[in-house]
């Protein structure tokens, strides 16, 4: 029997090509400011429209600002971007969300969030980080700007099919561990090339337990391990966050979407091309100590010494160590730390602020630390008022910033300064990714929080009631 991606796919396609890609048919293209506007010139200049412009949905959220949405943006070079968003979605009649609105936010936050991102879709978007959408049991991958025109011309795309991965984390987590921490452990694993060319299926308890904000999490990292993009099977889980969703189907035809749903599991004898299997138990909180998301380990172990790397890389990995000012063997507990960051498409949303408050209940941000809090949507935004978590966090010295990608990748005012230490929820820990010089650990909820009213590189479990 096929697997889930074979049964998503496969209904997808439009035409196969000898010895070529696969016509494949786009349910959902998302837009964001910085892949998008050579893809619409493109389109001016050949004198084409977007073939079904109600498919498309588009929002501004690498270069919004994080505070005084109300005012210009103040980069001269993301106001143009955001300008030049707003007035190709005007002429070509396309859905967007504009800054400040209600509706804006992260594209991948948003687009769950609102429905937009259901079962058994074919998802695309200029950005690596559309992965994210699997997680409502969706075939989402991330494409260049001349296929973001692609899709907009003809609402479909050429591509190779990949390979098939199912990855099953078996057993339960241990307290204070989290889908980030499974992602960060998984590519570690595998290394940040492991899963290349695949399609990741993910599986087993520990993923069934898991809430559909950690699945989101857990499937925004998947091409951080070189997929093409990774998935979870929809289950009650799935439908129930879905359910009421201002796009998600309604009445007669959500009784039918479910029911449809509910076929779109790999059967019992679906044969992939590779299937691994890890333990929960394995797993602890994970902090990264290098230039890349697999360089990473437990937070009570220890950097690798250099006779535990493979002699071929060990340049690479002394190089990344002396970036980050770290040694061979070195522990990282209670490693001083400059910056914690909160947010971006892989921790921004409300069970992430709901962990973060849980560990600084009771106590104060470390005089020292600068804290940037950034939810990924206004939605967010509302939920964490409504809970009072925004008390709680007030009152531990913490301010909540506005929606925005904010210092995921230093494309807006939220730059690391050089040389300073940022405990990030992020997804990337390259050199400069947070801005010129800035050095990037990467981490949980629970784990930002422990080190932003310690100042230090902290286990969370010792702070978790």
């Amino acid at each position: 029997m096929n697997t889930l991606f074979d049964k998503i796919w496969d209904k997808h396609v439009v035409q196969i090509v000898d010895d070529g890609p696969t016509q494949l048919y786009i349910d959902r293209l998302y837009c964001h400011e910085v892949t998008s506007p050579q893809a619409f010139q493109g389109l001016r200049e050949r004198g084409l429209k977007c073939f079904r412009p109600k498919q498309i949905f588009c929002m501004p959220d690498h270069n919004t600002q994080s505070h005084d949405q109300d005012k210009e943006v103040t980069d001269p070079i993301g106001r143009k971007q955001i300008d030049t968003l707003n007035k190709n979605c005007e002429e070509f009649g396309l859905t967007e969300f504009k800054m400040g609105t209600k509706d804006n936010g992260i594209i991948h936050v948003v687009g769950p969030e609102k429905g937009l991102s259901l079962p058994g879709m074919t998802i695309v978007c200029g950005d690596s980080h559309t992965s994210t959408h699997g997680a409502v049991g969706a075939v989402a991958f991330g494409i260049g700007t001349s296929e973001v025109e692609m899709v907009m011309a003809s609402q479909c795309i050429l591509q190779q099919k990949p390979k098939s991965m199912r990855i099953n984390i078996n057993g339960h987590l241990r307290k204070g561990v989290v889908a980030k921490d499974v992602a960060l452990y998984l590519m570690s694993k595998l290394t940040t090339s492991g899963a290349t060319g695949y399609f990741v299926e993910y599986s087993g308890q520990v993923v069934r337990d898991m809430s559909m904000d950690g699945r989101l999490t857990l499937c925004n990292l998947s091409i951080e391990m070189g997929a093409r993009g990774g998935f979870v099977a929809p289950d009650e889980t799935t439908f129930a966050y879905l359910k009421g969703r201002e796009y998600a189907p309604k009445g007669e035809d959500w009784d039918k979407a479910v029911a449809y749903w509910k076929t779109l599991k790999s059967g019992d004898d679906a044969v992939f091309d590779q299937e691994l299997n890890f333990d929960g138990e394995d797993i602890e909180p994970r902090i990264t100590y290098g230039t890349n998301p697999g360089m990473g380990i437990g937070i009570t172990g220890a950097i690798p010494s250099l006779d535990e790397i493979d002699v071929t890389t060990q340049a690479s990995f002394l190089k990344s160590l002396d970036y980050m000012g770290f040694k061979p063997g070195e522990r990282l507990l209670g490693h001083p730390i400059d910056y914690v960051f909160l947010g971006a498409c892989t921790n921004g949303r409300i069970e992430d602020f709901r962990a973060f408050a849980s560990i600084v209940k009771g106590h104060r941000k470390a005089d020292h630390v600068t804290a940037w809090l950034v939810p990924g949507s206004w939605t967010v935004d509302k939920q964490i008022r409504e809970e009072g978590l925004d008390k709680v966090l007030e009152d531990a010295g913490f301010q909540l910033r506005q929606p925005s990608c904010s210092a995921c990748l230093a494309m807006n005012d939220d730059k690391i300064p050089a040389g300073k230490y940022s405990v990030s929820t992020s997804n990337r820990n390259f050199e400069g990714r947070q801005g010129p010089g800035s050095r990037t650990i990467l981490a949980s909820p629970y784990v930002a929080a422990a080190a932003a009213i310690t100042g230090k590189i902290t286990d969370p479990r010792e702070y978790l009631k």
